[in-house]
């Protein structure tokens, strides 16, 4: 199945065969998130906030507890970034590279209130909370040439999948994502919620932005070939720079993005009749 796929089921399973008692079952809260996005890697080595992209998604979160609660959610977000925003890179500006892609994730998260929350409780409906978990998410970088729009990852930047570099394979499409960050909570009343959040996701791959290790240089491409120019747009800020073996981006260190949102969630009660009593 596709990761959009897996992200429908998995928000839908927690809903089933939740312990019951009497009186009102709190079933959990189904909620929606909106705001920005942002990406740290390669092209924005001083994690600069300025190139934000937008974020939206839908979650399921079971309160087992007034402080522990168990969340799983499917999150779109747009990340972004051209070295010529880079500031006071020199080699950045010449390099010249940007990156656009859309993430579709999947994650569970555990969030941990500080204080007790009970929704519609006087005195126990704001707290703080600390979340994190482990998440997959689907990315695919692209880039324009002359108005048109180019996947990298297919036509192999640096090298892969080239007769020059054997050993560079292409790599893949999804990873695995880590969120961490913290959040407030507040409940408006006992069935509607407001939460804002902001979580930083530490990735798998350095590939979110389609750089990593060394140019391949012109004879990996195919001479005029989209490739050969999108591999190496130093030409556009004057000698070009990418001469087989010279450090293209840092493998060292993997990509990263963070999510800040406005989330409203709604509790899923159910009423069941009290057990009689003799």
């Amino acid at each position: 199945m596709s990761i959009r796929t897996w992200l429908i089921v998995g928000l839908f399973l927690p809903l089933i065969g939740w312990a019951q008692s009497d009186g009102y079952d709190q079933l959990g809260e189904f909620g929606f998130q909106l705001g920005g996005a942002h990406y740290f890697g390669d092209l924005n080595t001083k994690s600069k906030l300025n190139r934000p992209g937008v974020t939206a998604g839908i979650f399921f979160r079971k309160q087992f507890n007034n402080y522990v609660a168990l969340r799983v959610g499917g999150n779109y977000a747009h990340l972004e970034y051209n070295d010529r925003i880079s500031g006071n890179n020199a080699y950045q500006r010449r390099r010249n590279l940007s990156f656009g892609t859309n993430i579709w994730e999947f994650i569970v998260q555990g969030d941990f209130n500080f204080f007790r929350y009970n929704p519609g409780v006087p005195g126990e409906r704001l707290t703080p909370y600390l979340t994190f978990g482990l998440g997959l998410f689907s990315y695919d970088p692209y880039a324009y040439f002359e108005g048109e729009k180019y996947f990298l990852r297919t036509i192999g930047t640096e090298g892969q999948g080239s007769a020059v570099y054997p050993n560079r394979k292409l790599y893949g499409t999804t990873a695995l994502a880590v969120p961490v960050g913290l959040g407030v909570k507040f409940s408006l009343s006992g069935r509607v919620n407001l939460n804002f959040e902001v979580t930083h996701r530490f990735t798998t791959t350095d590939y979110v932005d389609d750089v990593s290790t060394t140019y391949a240089g012109p004879a990996a491409f195919a001479p005029g070939s989209p490739a050969a120019y999108l591999q190496d747009r130093s030409y556009e800020t004057g000698t070009p720079i990418g001469v087989a073996g010279m450090q293209r981006g840092f493998s060292g260190k993997k990509d990263q993005y963070v999510l800040a949102v406005m989330g409203i969630t709604f509790n899923l009660t159910r009423y069941k009749c009290p057990s009689a009593t003799w």
